[in-house]
């Protein structure tokens, strides 16, 4: 079960709700041809670099900036 994310301000907020609390934070990537998104698990440690590799590589609409068909979807507290 996972939060739904839409938009770069909300990774960004659910993110930096984690690195106050040191959480790990699981992230669902939906990759084009793949029955099951990939869960991506970030330790509390990681969070805010992990966050400036979101921003670049990702638009305000969560697609891959430079891959099409990768998208994140949600998110999970570990």
């Amino acid at each position: 079960m996972y939060g739904e994310l839409e938009k770069m301000s909300d990774l960004e907020f659910i993110i930096k709700q984690a690195i106050r609390s040191k959480t790990s934070v699981g992230v669902f990537i939906e990759v084009h041809g793949f029955e099951m998104p990939e869960i991506i698990i970030n330790p509390p440690e990681n969070l805010e670099k992990k966050l400036e590799y979101y921003k670049n590589t990702y638009d305000e609409d969560l697609e891959h900036k430079n891959a099409k068909g990768i998208r994140i979807i949600g998110y999970t507290f570990c």
